[in-house]
């Protein structure tokens, strides 16, 4: 067994994403998935990719009520930043096409926090970041894409895995998986930090 420490363990992700599902998986885990509503308002002294780890730890703290003794919870957040602008999820089309034009023919950094919680451990949470760089893209092809691909649950208004990743980005420094929303190497690092 990769986990025994695991063994008899609930392990629960707090997020709908089909993509953290799939990526929490990917470390051989099986959790079962919870989702309530969270405020993901932020202080203004926070900044840059402290944000997505301080909304990471918001999001366990709205779930520490619920858990039980053998249960795991994991928690995460991403965020796009670009200079000093924090895009989070676009509430709308036309905040999405703006968000892809401030983007187009950029570099921006995409930070994703991620925390394991248990009732024994409390929350240890981290972040990891990572470079992303757009080719320009035509006004017409961001439209096609919003409309197409509905990117309104994504930071920046963007999903990697999506045709947009496939064809406009041109470079990336740092984890592919942290830009889709889950720095899973921080993810297992954090579980295994559990055996402690």
């Amino acid at each position: 067994m990769l986990y025994p420490h695991l063994k008899g363990k609930r392990v629960i992700l707090a997020s709908q994403s089909p993509r953290r599902l799939e990526l929490v998986k990917g470390l051989e885990l099986d959790p079962i998935s919870w989702l309530k509503d969270v405020d993901e308002s932020f202080p203004d002294d926070i900044t840059g990719p402290a944000i997505a780890e301080y909304v990471t730890r918001l999001k366990a703290e709205a779930y520490w009520d619920e858990l039980g003794a053998d249960d795991v919870l994991i928690t995460g957040d991403t965020v796009v930043l670009l200079d000093t602008e924090v895009l989070q999820k676009p509430k709308d089309r036309d905040e999405a096409i703006g968000m892809l034009e401030q983007l187009n023919g950029r570099t921006h950094t995409v930070a994703s926090g991620i925390a394991v919680t248990t009732l024994r451990t409390g929350i240890q949470s981290t972040f990891d970041t990572c470079e992303v760089t757009f080719r320009p893209l035509e006004r017409a092809w961001i439209e096609h894409y919003i409309d197409r691909y509905q990117p309104f649950d994504k930071a920046g208004g963007y999903g990697v895995q999506d045709m947009i990743g496939f064809a406009g980005v041109t470079g990336m420094q740092g984890s592919y998986f942290t830009v889709m929303g889950l720095p899973t190497h921080k993810l297992f690092e954090l579980i295994n930090n559990l055996k402690s």
